[in-house]
Formats: structure tokens, C-alpha cells, sequence
């Protein structure tokens, strides 16, 4: 390797083009590379949606959730599913698939599977359809659309958004889904029971005569081929269809002349152009908004697509209606350049901090030039490296671009004390030194390299979330050496044989550090002389080094990663039991009365009847995204805002509010601390869930390292069972259909078909209207007609109705009927410590029956439990080896892998006393130490 340094010794100008054209290569790359908070490390996840308007919770997981869970077992990289069954009619199943799974192939797997348990599901879910894609759970910005002085009402807004935002943003590259916080446009016939009594029709008279007056047909041609010789003209024959007014609907012939005359649509119900739904709303620091949630497509860039979503929405608004405008309250593309700002910031302190002490020990300026050029050169061309890898610019692989720079300065200041060395002691030029100095010490700068692409490149094999994470910051790391090894052998002895000078380090300046350094380093040899001499107590020493490492292990808490502050707060507003949206409302407006003093809160964006913890739309329940001004502007923290939003909680009037922060990796569950599902992997009975469930989270919130347990599982939701008498119900001639059909389409919402309004297909809904669905007793003012003597039977005589009570959720993982259970450790204590205390209070609270599933964060972090291990021992087996090859002996690497513990057990201790955690940017520092 001597000659091939020579030559560039003896060629300066061509090993100053190779770094030229390494760095060139390095800031194009670093133009075109994403940029992102973290790798793609949240495991993919493909959503099914179905709906079942009037369906309870018990409904729609028996006759949709469980058919379609039946078809999942053995879908292929397939790690766990939980549905979620609402009474509001849906319910949603996430399919969570390994960490680098093809989500397309997922996605086609689960529609394939879905496909076979349609046959089983009840037909008014296979009119509404079941939907299959793939999105991430990660929300990644929201956009408010208000109008000013209240212009325009949030219905009009709804419409507006759905005909011209939300697929204009859907279009975008890496947009998953838009959701609409609102409602589009339905043609709404609410139907009066009580005259349709006295006229003798029923709710099925009326949705067959929309079926057949609002349909498109095909009327066909006049003249077509095959014609008559001589036909000049075909004419296309047209015919009214489908209806586009509430005046055209409400002239629908509910029935024709006869001795009651003719009947009209309007006649019986009212006709009005509304909302498909009326379950949830959003406003933004209080005036009402229509909410458009954007959600990340898994792989996606947050920062591009961030920024292509509202570049289109400043598009967009040139457009608007006046007084029309936007705003987006919520934006988690900021967290993203601000962890990107603070890694940079530390690099730079990084380099300056090297550069001193490089100049410090080296003492000249010439000798300190050449190794610091070879740190951006081996910086900026790693860049390079990882465009072709397909990585991002991220937190991870700048992480290890700071590492790196300590790490890369070291080959050339190898090259550069060896060239001072031969020209002090032997008086041989610059250029002569260069060359035996190259002839001595290449090999040990292969050896460098090679050693540190052992440690970090196997451990990139890893699998799963830990192995992403450790993938990317080991490839930046080994791109960086290799870079860094190839200007040692180039630049570096070139640059050493240009500038360095006979004499350079004679300065009074340093005299006294040189003095100081040269005391310490003769304690050191005097201790290393000791050592060698008792070799015993050397042993025992290092047996107590092991030992010590052992215990700090143990003391040391371990997490998977540490908690940030992102900028903004979840809270989730709950009610009582049954509560409607409009007490929702109100406790959502009182919260935001009170933050709105708060100097850290920049917007409060309050969406109710959407539960986004417990999952699914409930009324008694509401969301707010709590967004912080920028971390120059505050002193508060997210975690203490979030402490004091839950102090608060409890001081409502009407219901409480509990704050969270957000997962530290976004895409890992909806809030930060732990997610655990309580199963009955037997009797799925819902009273008894609930009980074991209550004495879960007592047991939890008595446990001295927790905090903030709790369960969003209620199954003591009012409700209302109807009990139909069959007997009598055959004896009068009313069939058991005619009887259900009617109370779904009076006191639920029936699909009947759809008509068109500014080039969309919109829904036709029908419902009772308002005052006749407001109390029990109106069960039995519906009214259905006896097959037999054609008369109108009152249901009150073919109903006994109860008052019970049951969930308004229904939750299941992996197939077993479950409850979600949420927390936290109290400050000080990792997450670790606090998974280890769940499972130790399950194992004693729970009873048979009855077991705990992780899921999200604390899933993954079970998960890599081992893997840091795995990756430590192995980079030490391979560091090992690569030394054994390169010296041809045994016993000189041990001697070099003994120092190790010793390492470990600095930082150890250092962490320790910081009372910081065993995460996994500490793992990858110790494996940052073997190297």
C-alpha cells in the first residue's frame, strides 16, 4: 500500500480532485436526499373500514369484525390486528405488519382475504362497501377551514372541501388519506311516523319508491345499427333519472290515485339537502372549523409532503369563496426541522470541539489543517453513500455523522504524527517522510477501517424496528471510515508532504500544557508498570471492573427511546355514559376557555365525538391537538403542560380531560407512555371483561413506579333492548324483516340509493326526523303493515322494550374481545421499568381467562429487548476476528478487545450518575466504543 500512497504523494493535484469530486458528489446527494425525523421505522400498517348505519357495537363485531378476523391468521409478515366496532355504524380493523414489509403486497393480501368474508356480512354492509388501503397512523398535519363572520355554514364548508381540497390533496406523492373532521352533503328524508301511520305507508313503501323514481336508466338509441337503408340519423334517447333537488325528491308518488288520491314524498316527511353525518365537529381556539386530517403514506417523506400539502393549499386558495379562509393548527413537520436544526447545531459544536483539540495536542496550524480537511470531505461525501443506500438526511444519521467526526479525524492524524515523527527524528523532508511514513502505517489504517466496518455493518442485518434503527446510523458510520480510510492513503500524505515544516512545534505558547501532559503521561506509565508487576491484583481489579458493569446494568433503567418535547399535546375529553355531542361540545369549549390564557399554546383544535385514544367516534367523547409555539417562544415544556391539562382534568363540570404527550416516534401508537390490551381468551362476556379490566388498573394505579393508568372501556352505555314478540308478530301477518327494516330506518340511517350534485355521487338517507326519535316510548310509534289484512300495526304491540346496559366499543386483538389499557411511568422512570411492573401486576390482578398483548411502542420495545445485546457481542466477535486475520496471532487482539470493558464501564457510570436511561441512542454509543 506504500506505492499506491506514493503515487499521490508524488501527484498532489490528483488526490486533491479525488476529494474534490467525493465532496462534489457528496453536496449533490445532499440536495436530493429527504430529509425526515427518523428513519422509516414504524411498522407498516393497512386499515379495513366498514359501515353498518344503526348497528351496535355487539352487532358489528359479531356479522363484520369477526368474519373478516377469521380470514387473517396466516396473512404472510402479518404481526398483530385490533378492530375497533363503534355504535355510530363502523367499525375499523389495522393490520400491523413487520418493519419493512411491502405495504403494496400487504394491502392486495388483506383485499383478497376481505373478499372472502364479504359473503358472510349482512347486505347493507355490501351496499356501503368495505374499504381496504394502506396509511400510517400517523397524522401529519391538519387544515382548518372556517369562513369569516360565519358566512357560510360548516355543511357548505364540508362540501366545498370534499369537492375541491380533499382529492386535490389525496393526489399529492406520499399522501395516504385526507379525513374529513365534518360532513358532506346527503339528500336527508326524514320521515314523520305519525303521518305515515294515518296514511297507511311504511318506511320500506317509501324506499322503494325512491329506488324506482330516483334511478339512471339506460334508454337506447333510435336508428341504430343494425337500421333500415337509407337511415340518415341515429337520435340517442334520454329520460329523466336521478334526481338532483330536495323539491324533485319531495314530488316522489309514495303512492298513486286510489281512494286516498295521490301521495307525495313531501307528504310524509320532510326533504332537505343536510349532512351524511352528524357525528362529529371540529373547532379551531373556539369558532367552527371543517378539519381536513392529512395522514402520511408509510415511507413517505413528512417534510416534502408537508410541504407539497401546503404549497397546494396556498394554490387552492385563490379560488375560495369570499370570506373563506385556512389555517393549519396542527403540524408535525415542525418537531421535524427543529430535530433536524439541533443535530446540525451539535455537529458544528462537534467539529469546533475536535478542531481545538486536534490544534491543542498537534500545535501548529499547518499540522491541525490537514486532518480537519479530511473531516468534510469524509462528512459530505458520506452523503453520497447514503443516496445510493436510499436513506434520509434524519436525526439517526446525523447522530452518526457527529460521532463520525471524532472517528475520521483519527486516519489522518495516524498519517500526520508519523510524518512529524520520521522528520524530527530522522531530518528527512516532508515529502520523504511522507512516503516511509505511508509504507509504515497503511497497513494500520486498513486495519482501522476494517475494524470499525465490523463492528457497525453487522449489526445493520439486524431484524426489525431495532435493526432499522441501528441500519441506517451503522452504514453513515461505515461509509464515513471507508471515505475517511481512502483519504488517509490519498490526500492526507500529499497535503503532509506539502505543508508541514522541520520545527513547527517549538512554542512557548504550549509550554506549559506539554509539561502538564508529560507529568500524566509518566503517572500513566508508572500505573501500567504496577499493574504488569502485580498481576494479581490487576485481575482481581478487573474482575471488579466486570462486576461493576454487572451492577450498573442492573441499575440502570432501560428504555427504548427517550421521550421529546414535539411541540404540541394530545388530550382526550370524556363524558359519562350516553352523554350526546353537545355536552361534548360544551366541555370542549370550557377547555379551550381555560388554556386560552396559557403563553404557550399557539392553537387548541378540539374535534368532538372522535376518540382518538380509545379509537372510533363516540359521543360522549372528543379529542383536542393542543399545538405549542415554537420551543424560542416558551418555557413551559409539553411534558409540564401536559401535567397541568391533567390536573385540570378532573375540575370539569361535565366530564374530565386527560393530556398525553405523543409517541417519540411518530407512527408508534397515538400517545406517549404504554398501550396494552387486557384479552379474554375466554368468556368474552362484556360485564365480565370490565370487571377484570377495573381490578387491572386499581392494581396498576396503586404501583408505586406508575402513573396515569386508565381505560377509555365502558360497557355501562344506556342502551335499549327490543325484545319482538314472534309469535304475534306471524299471527298478524308482519314479517320479522319488515319489522327490523322499519326500526333501522327510523331510528337508524338507511342507505337508499344516490343521486349527483356538483359532479359527485352523494348519499340518500333515510331516518325519522328529530322529535320522533327522542325518547324510548317513540320505538313503538313506528308502524308496519300486516301482510294479511293490509292494516297499520303499531310496533308497541310487537315489542317488549327494556333498558339495559352494554359497550359502546368493542374492541378486539388478534381475534380475542379486549380492552385497551393506557399509562405511563412516573417521571425517573424508564419505560422499560414501567412495561416490567405491568406485566408483574398482570400476573398477579388478572384473573384465569385473562391475559395482557402489548402493542405499538411497548410491543417493539419487548421486541428488541435482546437485540442491543446481540449487536454489542457480535461486534465484538467480529473486531476480534479482524484483528486475529490482520496480525496472524490470537492472544494481541485479546489483549486489545480486554479494553472494552472498560469503556463501557465509563459510560455506564456516567449515565448513571446523569440519571439518564438505557435507550437505544446509548446502545449505539457502546457499540460507537468498541470500534
Amino acid at each position: 500500500m506504500g506505492k499506491f500512497s506514493r503515487f499521490f504523494i508524488e501527484r498532489p493535484i490528483f488526490a486533491s480532485v479525488i476529494a474534490i469530486v467525493i465532496t462534489l458528489a457528496g453536496v449533490v446527494a445532499g440536495v436530493l436526499l429527504p430529509v425526515a425525523q427518523y428513519p422509516e421505522i414504524a411498522p407498516p400498517t393497512v386499515t379495513i373500514t366498514a359501515v353498518y348505519p344503526g348497528a351496535s357495537a355487539e352487532t358489528l363485531a359479531r356479522t363484520v369484525a369477526g368474519p373478516i378476523e377469521e380470514q387473517l391468521s396466516g396473512v404472510e409478515n402479518l404481526v398483530y390486528f385490533n378492530s375497533s366496532a363503534s355504535s355510530n355504524g363502523t367499525v375499523t380493523i389495522t393490520a400491523t405488519f413487520e418493519v419493512g414489509t411491502d405495504v403494496d403486497s400487504a394491502t392486495f393480501q388483506l383485499n383478497n382475504r376481505v373478499q372472502l368474508a364479504l359473503p358472510r356480512m349482512p347486505e347493507e354492509v355490501r351496499r356501503n362497501g368495505v374499504t381496504v388501503q394502506k396509511r400510517s397512523q400517523d397524522i401529519l398535519l391538519f387544515v382548518g377551514l372556517f369562513a369569516r363572520n360565519g358566512s357560510h355554514d360548516t355543511l357548505y364548508l364540508a362540501n366545498y372541501a370534499t369537492v375541491n381540497i380533499i382529492d386535490e390533496l389525496k393526489r399529492l406523492p406520499g399522501v395516504a388519506d385526507v379525513t374529513l373532521f365534518g360532513s358532506g352533503y346527503a339528500m336527508r328524508i326524514w320521515l314523520r311516523p305519525d303521518r305515515m301511520a294515518q296514511l297507511g305507508v311504511t318506511a320500506t313503501d317509501i324506499a322503494s319508491a325512491i329506488r324506482s323514481q330516483n334511478a339512471q336508466y339506460a334508454a337506447g338509441k333510435i336508428g341504430a345499427d343494425p337500421a333500415p337503408e337509407g337511415q340518415a340519423l341515429t337520435y340517442t334517447v334520454t329520460a329523466r333519472g336521478r334526481l338532483a333537488t330536495p323539491e324533485e325528491f319531495g314530488d316522489i308518488v309514495v303512492r298513486g290515485g286510489g281512494a286516498r288520491g295521490v301521495l307525495r314524498l313531501r307528504d310524509v316527511a320532510r326533504v332537505e339537502l343536510g349532512a351524511q353525518s352528524y357525528d362529529t365537529d371540529a373547532t379551531v381556539d373556539g369558532r367552527p372549523v371543517v378539519g381536513l386530517g392529512v395522514f402520511l403514506q408509510t415511507g413517505a417523506n413528512a417534510l416534502d409532503v408537508g410541504a407539497e400539502v401546503k404549497a397546494r393549499m396556498e394554490e387552492i386558495k385563490a379560488d375560495f369563496p369570499p370570506g373563506v379562509q385556512y389555517l393549519i393548527p396542527f403540524d408535525t413537520t415542525l418537531v421535524v426541522k427543529a430535530s433536524i436544526r439541533e443535530v446540525l447545531k451539535t455537529m458544528g459544536e462537534a467539529a469546533l470541539l475536535v478542531l481545538l483539540v486536534v490544534f491543542l495536542f498537534l500545535q501548529t496550524g499547518r499540522a491541525t489543517l490537514i486532518p480537519m480537511l479530511a473531516v468534510p470531505v469524509a462528512l459530505i461525501g458520506t452523503f453520497a453513500g447514503l443516496y445510493a443506500l436510499g436513506y434520509s438526511i434524519n436525526t439517526l444519521t446525523l447522530f452518526a455523522m457527529v460521532l463520525s467526526i471524532g472517528i475520521v479525524v483519527d486516519d489522518a492524524i495516524v498519517v500526520m504524527e508519523n510524518v512529524e515523527r520520521l522528520m524530527r527524528e530522522q531530518k528527512m523532508s516532508s515529502k520523504a517522510a511522507a512516503i516511509e511514513a505511508m509504507g509504515e502505517v497503511s497497513r494500520a489504517i486498513i486495519a482501522i477501517v476494517l475494524v470499525l466496518c465490523a463492528v457497525f455493518l453487522p449489526v445493520a442485518f439486524l431484524g426489525g424496528i431495532a435493526g432499522t434503527l441501528y441500519r441506517q446510523f451503522a452504514a453513515t458510520v461505515a461509509i464515513s471510515v471507508v471515505i475517511s480510510g481512502l483519504v488517509a492513503l490519498t490526500l492526507t500524505p500529499a497535503l503532509c508532504a506539502l505543508l508541514l515544516r522541520a520545527g513547527d512545534h517549538e512554542s512557548r505558547l504550549f509550554h506549559p500544557f506539554n509539561i502538564g501532559f508529560a507529568r500524566l503521561t509518566r503517572g500513566y506509565l508508572g500505573a501500567a508498570r504496577y499493574s504488569l508487576t502485580h498481576r494479581l491484583l490487576s485481575a482481581l481489579a478487573f474482575a471488579g471492573l466486570l462486576g461493576l458493569i454487572g451492577f450498573l446494568l442492573i441499575r440502570v433503567p432501560s428504555s427504548f427511546v427517550p421521550p421529546e418535547d414535539q411541540g404540541f399535546v394530545f388530550s382526550a375529553i370524556v363524558l359519562p355514559d350516553g352523554a350526546t355531542l353537545a355536552r361534548t361540545g360544551k366541555t370542549g369549549a370550557e377547555l379551550q376557555q381555560r388554556l386560552q390564557s396559557e403563553p404557550a399554546i399557539e392553537h387548541i383544535f378540539v374535534v368532538r365525538g372522535f376518540d382518538l385514544i380509545g379509537g372510533g367516534a363516540k359521543t360522549n367523547a372528543g379529542t383536542s391537538f393542543i399545538a405549542l409555539k415554537d420551543w424560542s417562544e416558551r418555557e413551559t415544556s409539553a411534558q409540564q403542560l401536559a401535567a397541568r391539562v391533567s390536573q385540570m382534568g378532573f375540575g370539569f363540570s361535565d366530564g374530565i380531560v386527560l393530556a398525553f404527550n405523543p409517541p417519540a416516534i411518530r407512527g408508534l401508537g397515538t400517545a406517549g407512555g404504554f398501550e396494552v390490551y387486557v384479552q379474554a381468551r375466554g368468556d368474552a362476556d362484556p360485564q365480565r371483561l370490565a370487571g377484570a379490566v377495573q381490578g387491572f388498573t386499581a392494581a396498576l394505579s396503586r404501583h408505586p413506579l406508575l402513573q396515569g393508568v386508565n381505560t377509555f372501556y365502558r360497557p355501562t352505555v344506556p342502551q335499549l333492548f327490543v325484545d319482538v314478540n314472534r309469535e304475534q308478530a306471524l299471527a298478524l301477518g308482519v314479517p320479522l324483516a319488515e319489522v327490523f327494516d322499519a326500526l333501522q330506518s327510523s331510528m337508524g340511517s338507511l342507505y337508499v340509493n344516490d343521486f349527483n350534485l356538483s359532479g359527485r355521487t352523494l348519499r340518500v338517507l333515510l331516518q325519522a326526523d328529530a322529535p320522533y326519535r327522542a325518547q324510548p316510548d317513540d320505538l313503538g310509534g313506528i308502524h308496519v303493515r300486516s301482510n294479511t289484512t293490509g292494516q297499520m300495526i303499531a310496533l308497541k304491540i310487537l315489542l317488549r322494550v327494556s333498558t339495559v346496559v352494554g359497550p359502546e366499543q368493542i374492541e378486539r386483538f388478534n381475534g380475542f374481545v379486549s380492552a385497551k389499557v393506557f399509562g405511563s411511568g412516573k417521571p425517573g422512570v424508564s419505560s422499560g421499568d414501567a412495561i416490567a411492573a405491568v406485566e408483574e401486576v398482570a400476573s398477579q390482578a388478572l384473573p384465569p381467562g385473562y391475559a395482557i398483548a402489548w402493542t405499538w411502542q411497548a410491543f417493539q420495545e419487548k421486541r428488541t429487548g435482546r437485540a442491543s445485546i446481540f449487536a454489542f457481542g457480535f461486534a465484538i466477535v467480529m473486531v476480534y476476528l479482524i484483528l486475529a486475520a490482520l496480525y496472524e496471532r490470537w492472544r494481541l487482539p485479546a489483549a486489545v478487545v480486554l479494553a472494552v470493558p472498560f469503556a463501557v464501564a465509563g459510560a455506564l457510570a456516567f449515565v448513571w450518575l446523569r440519571g439518564m436511561e438505557n435507550d437505544i441512542y446509548f446502545q449505539i454509543g457502546l457499540v460507537v466504543l468498541i470500534g
